[in-house]
């Protein structure tokens, strides 16, 4: 239940609304439970005597209690809708915040069906615990207490046959909790299992399409949506057997409470007005249990929700700011010392080990090696996506530990090996890397990374509009789109993770030279092709997590086998078939 009263105490800022609806739930139920006692007065006394003013007056006053037990509903359904929409609302927004202070490693703890599920589902199953189950949460327990405390006001013998009711009713909802509650749980992972799926095949829709595996695909969703079909059969199966236990031990009540109440009418120690009155009472104190119990399987499948959702709050993230952190980055100087890194604290080798690089600023420096050299995971650690597991990573001098997250990453701009393009026009894509960018800067930067080329073709320029993930520009065109965004961050950093792949070699040449002018910023260069990185200040050479070698292109032809080798095999080999 903590886990339940965690998730509630995001109702903070609808307190107002959430006790206004308690209230009117609490007068609604009131006024109801007051027509009964009307009503047998008004046969006993109204009708027995045939006294019409008194049966008019009577009729007028449950009138009464009727208009206000309506109004006092209504005003309870407009408080509660409020209450449980907005605490749906802050805590989605509260959870999309955790998310976003998440480092890659936390993101690593969950797939991303599964985040958005506990953010749509299980958040989904709380706002309809507060609809569906607050009223009768509330009203159950009032109606109960009220109609067995009137029940045995009215006739006490009759109410015992209550008491004898109420350990089989328990007894069967504790049978049907403790099978029900574990596979809510297996429910909510199912559903996580069917948007993987589905997320899966969306994504990659156009490989599946190009290998023709839309069957193969379709028999993976079957199976998978059968599965989560399966589950819920099972797991309803037992949840809907609440509803006729509780209807068939409670109908033998009242059959009791008949033949019993009978035999009283007879005898003439109860009034017919007062055991229709005490039926009244019967058939709440039946609607109450039923409350009760439907809220106990509503709060049981609640749980499981709110568990999935305090573990996406209880993530603690890895990458932290310090309070005295640094706010300014003045140059684009890098030092690697000693920086051994590795993905998982239970990884047994190291990703990196023992790289001792030093960049000064305005350099560009070129990294290559083999697929898997972890030439990536070099680069990732300056902006400070992952930490290091030790030595440090300094820019300008100062440990990227030590760093105002914020300052520290939009001083190094990235581009990534995959391109993400946003749906909207190209002008808002690019406004990503400066939102206050001028038409100037916009034009120049797609100068510089040659997007102007094939932006001027279009009829509607930067206002064309792009398509989610960009899907109506080539891969080349969302490079050169990408490289112009991170441009108008101006950072003092500048990665390129092998973004010019897409791109023919004329074109990249061009992209070079336009940021061999810009002095002021570092640069590097991950990339396969040679010809990307012979003209940088040092090049890198990464081979199995280490440094292998450093260098310029001339010393490193000279000297090092496994540069001399790459050189040999593109180069020679590009002349060869007439490529150069």
């Amino acid at each position: 239940m903590n886990d339940l009263k965690r998730i509630f105490s995001h109702l903070g800022p609808f307190k107002k609304e959430f006790l206004l609806s308690v209230l009117f739930v609490v007068l609604e139920t009131s006024f109801e439970l007051v027509i009964p006692l009307i009503m047998a007065d008004v046969i006993d006394i109204g009708v027995v005597n045939r006294d019409v003013p008194y049966i008019i007056g009577k009729g007028v006053q449950m009138g009464i209690c009727a208009i206000l037990s309506l109004i006092t509903g209504l005003l309870y359904a407009r408080y509660a809708a409020r209450a449980a929409m907005g605490f749906g609302s802050h805590i989605r927004e509260a959870e999309y915040q955790k998310i976003q202070s998440y480092s890659f490693s936390n993101l690593d703890h969950f797939e991303t069906s599964s985040l958005i599920t506990r953010m749509t589902t299980d958040i989904t199953v709380m706002q309809n615990a507060l609809t569906g189950g607050f009223r009768p949460m509330v009203r159950g327990p009032v109606m109960l207490i009220l109609g067995l405390i009137l029940a045995f006001i009215m006739n006490a013998k009759l109410a015992l046959v209550f008491i004898v009711c109420a350990p089989i009713l328990a007894i069967i909802l504790i049978f049907i909790i403790r099978k029900v509650a574990p596979m809510y749980g297996v429910l909510q992972r199912a559903m996580d299992h069917v948007n993987s799926v589905v997320q899966e095949n969306l994504t990659a829709i156009r490989t599946v399409k190009a290998y023709v595996r839309g069957t193969y695909e379709e028999e993976g969703f079957d199976e998978a949506n059968q599965s989560l079909m399966q589950t819920s059969q099972q797991t309803f199966h037992f949840a809907v057997m609440n509803l006729p236990a509780f209807q068939f031990t409670m109908y033998a009540a009242i059959v009791l409470i008949l033949w019993f109440g009978g035999n009283f009418v007879q005898t003439g120690t109860m009034e017919v007005g007062s055991l229709t009155g005490f039926l009244s009472y019967v058939m709440q104190i039946i609607n109450s249990l039923m409350m009760i119990s439907n809220v106990f399987l509503m709060m049981t499948r609640s749980l499981a929700s709110a568990r999935r959702i305090n573990e996406v709050f209880d993530e603690t993230p890895t990458i932290r700011e310090k309070t005295d952190a640094a706010h300014t980055i003045p140059n684009g100087r890098i030092d690697f010392n000693h920086v051994f890194f590795k993905y998982s604290d239970t990884a047994e080798e190291y990703t990196l080990s023992d790289v001792d690089l030093h960049f000064s600023a305005g350099q560009t420096i070129g990294i290559i090696g083999g697929t898997g050299s972890s030439k990536t995971s070099l680069v990732q650690l300056i902006p400070r996506l992952y930490d290091v597991s030790s030595g440090s990573v300094c820019v300008a001098g100062t440990d990227v530990r030590s760093c105002s997250l914020e300052h520290l990453r939009d001083a190094v701009g990235i581009v990534l090996q995959k391109n993400v393009l946003f749906s909207g026009t190209i002008r808002d894509n690019l406004r990503w890397g400066n939102p206050d960018a001028t038409e100037e800067e916009l034009n120049h930067a797609c100068h510089v990374a040659c997007a102007d080329e094939f932006i001027s073709h279009f009829p509607d320029g930067l206002d064309t509009w792009l398509e989610q993930g960009g899907v109506n520009l080539s891969g080349g065109q969302k490079q050169r789109l990408c490289i112009a965004r991170t441009l108008l961050k101006k950072p003092k950093i500048l990665i390129f993770d092998d973004s010019t792949s897409a791109v023919d070699t004329a074109t990249e040449s061009k992209i070079r030279r336009e940021l061999a002018s810009i002095k002021d910023m570092t640069k590097l260069i991950i990339a396969q092709r040679i010809t990307s990185v012979m003209y940088a200040d040092q090049i890198v050479i990464m081979d199995d997590g280490k440094v292998h070698a450093v260098g310029t292109h001339e010393t490193l032809l000279e000297s090092d086998p496994i540069y001399q080798e790459i050189y040999d095999s593109q180069m020679k080999g590009g002349m060869a078939n007439g490529a150069v």
